[in-house]
């Protein structure tokens, strides 16, 4: 012990410094890799993460003594902690939505779980260790070990100055691994690894400033790019071109559902008895992948709606509600007069929903105080399935018709918790609980939903209505999805990884013969596909879909961060894929595809950040 004592009582106090900036830049180096797991092509993005934080810690450290002529303990240990509690806000979101936190996520923190039971689902005991070298800073400024030394002013420009050089040097070193790098700001996890966690965030504060300056700098010369690339795709007529003209359109979203539950046994149990049988009478899609980001359910409406991609940070449900939009009600309308509802157990103001139903033409939002909701019909995040579904339908049969609907569910949510009575199938034996439990919800789901057609049927609306059931986004995350691998004998490779992106789509048009349907498409093609079977042309109507029944083969099926899948290939964490060797080849031949990404994705973020459909007649 002696020993220990007369070594840190030979420590010079300046050295607290040093001691911050190498803890920080381990934990953060550390964080980078094992707990963001960023994908390392080269040695060259090795090289990147471990020295991209320098710079921005120098800087953040640097306050503890910018304006004043000593160095505090104190300042450092503020310094110190708000850098690991930015680093744990990004880690806790990365777990369960592979993505990092952005700035209008903090305003929209509600909206993605709050403080609650996913938050806690997500912690590990590990992460004690992300705090240790703030309780060791603790103990040798108590023992006084460690004393608050002077900084000559001279020395304190030339920190100042080097931080600064350091920072300059990781932009330019980003630029030159990726020359798109702030051009594809959508790609996160490339930013993150080319500039690191913290000059990201200030990357992405200085974005947030300039977004109003968009929407009152547009004018209308610049909605013609964006009218003459999606009128300019000849989309052709199917045999079912208006087999449902007129008919009333019931969509139901079914929560976190993803696609390898369809037609999959647990111990000889169907997960989705229901769905299963379903899908033989009905148009099912059984390539469709989630496009959603950071707004996630709410994403997946918007596409359906609008016909335009999420917006990459934030939830355009929360900051677009004063734009114009040529939303599905509003063609609807147009059309036939239709009258347009949306039923949700959950509060009015989720996802700002109240707001923003009434700018895409919604009648009427019954929420849940239109509904009889307590303790014990209710789980998770609001009204259970069943009952949500029984109570429903007495509204739904007074609607006037025709009626255009969507009817959201909720039990099926992270972290999947559900009574034991409520629960019609044994938990799976996987390694992950996330994932064991995740059968019996989407279970309950699969019960709901029958018990939601039986009604339909008695209440004599079944014959005059079309039904659209879809997956808004993934229930597993990447965290968890070892689980789901042991579950279909998969092993864990990049494009089993993407497959299971793969969310349900169900179309039933009664009297209609059920196919089999294997078309590439995601959640944005669902609005052309309904238009189709409706009879409505659709090349008046600005959408970045497709018709699923005659869908492009060339045309790649894109995602919020730059990623993308074709017949061919398959575009991921910056790797090109070849699906049928399921190798990585050459980046040249997935490069004409990203260039047809790079298009839609600026053009749909001009169209909503700058307000651009106001110029359309």
């Amino acid at each position: 012990m002696s020993g220990i004592t007369h070594f840190f009582s030979r420590i010079k106090p300046f050295n607290l410094i040093g001691f911050a900036l190498i803890s920080l830049w381990l934990k953060t180096a550390f964080l980078s890799i094992v707990g963001f797991n960023l994908h390392l092509e080269s040695f060259l993005d090795l090289l990147l993460i471990l020295f991209n934080p320098i710079g921005s810690l120098m800087i953040v450290v640097g306050f503890s003594f910018y304006f004043s002529r000593e160095v505090k303990p104190s300042a450092v240990m503020l310094a110190m902690g708000f850098a690991t509690g930015l680093l744990y806000g990004d880690l806790l979101y990365f777990r369960f939505y592979s993505d990092f936190v952005t700035v209008p996520i903090l305003f929209q923190f509600n909206n993605v779980g709050g403080i609650g039971p996913s938050t806690f689902e997500l912690m590990s005991a590990w992460d004690f260790l992300l705090v240790a070298d703030l309780l060791l800073v603790g103990w040798l400024v108590k023992k006084k070990w460690i004393y608050p030394p002077k900084v000559s002013k001279r020395w304190k420009f030339s920190y100042m100055g080097l931080s600064t050089v350091l920072l300059l040097v990781t932009v330019g070193l980003g630029l030159l691994k990726s020359p798109y790098l702030f051009t594809e700001s959508y790609d996160r996890e490339q930013l993150v690894k080319s500039i690191g966690p913290f000059n990201y965030h200030l990357y992405d504060i200085a974005m947030e400033a300039t977004v109003p300056f968009t929407k009152i700098l547009a004018n209308k010369s610049d909605t013609e790019a964006s009218v003459n690339y999606t009128q300019s795709r000849k989309g052709t007529d199917s045999d079912l071109f208006g087999v449902a003209d007129g008919k009333n359109v019931v969509l139901i979203s079914m929560e976190s559902t993803q696609n390898f539950v369809i037609n999959q046994k647990i111990n000889g149990e169907e997960i989705t008895p229901f769905l299963n049988t379903f899908i033989k009478d009905s148009f099912y899609f059984s390539q469709i992948y989630d496009q959603t980001a950071q707004g996630k359910t709410s994403d997946s409406e918007f596409m359906i709606d609008t016909g335009l991609y999420p917006l990459a940070s934030g939830s355009a449900f929360v900051r677009t509600t004063d734009n114009r939009y040529k939303s599905m009600p509003h063609i609807l309308k147009k059309k036939e007069d239709y009258y347009a509802a949306v039923f949700h157990g959950n509060d009015r103001t989720f996802w700002n929903r109240e707001l923003m139903y009434d700018t895409l033409g919604y009648d009427r939002y019954f929420s849940k105080r239109d509904f009889d909701v307590t303790e014990e019909n209710s789980v998770n995040y609001g009204l259970k399935d069943i009952p949500f579904f029984e109570q429903s339908i007495s509204y739904l049969e007074k609607l006037p018709q025709p009626f255009y609907t969507r009817l959201i569910m909720l039990t099926n949510h992270f972290p999947f918790l559900l009574e034991e009575e409520d629960q019609l199938i044994p938990e799976a034996s996987t390694s992950e609980d996330v994932v064991n439990r995740y059968v019996t919800t989407v279970r309950y789901q699969d019960e709901a939903i029958k018990k939601f057609f039986d009604r339909v049927k008695e209440s004599g609306m079944y014959e005059d209505t079309v039904f659209v059931l879809y997956g808004d986004h993934y229930g597993i995350s990447e965290k968890y999805e070892k689980g789901v691998f042991e579950l279909l004998g998969q092993e864990d490779h990049p494009l089993n990884h993407v497959n299971l992106q793969q969310v349900p789509l169900i179309i039933h048009v009664p009297g209609e013969e059920g196919r089999l349907i294997e078309t590439l498409g995601g959640e944005i093609d669902i609005r052309q596909t309904i238009l189709h079977l409706l009879g409505i042309h659709t090349s008046d109507n600005l959408s970045f879909g497709h018709n699923l029944f005659s869908r492009q083969k060339d045309h790649p099926v894109i995602f919020r961060d730059g990623d993308f899948v074709t017949e061919e290939y398959v575009f991921i964490d910056n790797v090109c894929y070849d699906k049928r060797s399921q190798s990585s080849v050459s980046d040249t031949l997935c490069e004409p595809y990203k260039q047809t990404v790079r298009k839609e994705l600026d053009m749909s973020d001009d169209i909503i950040y700058g307000d651009l459909l106001r110029f359309v007649e």
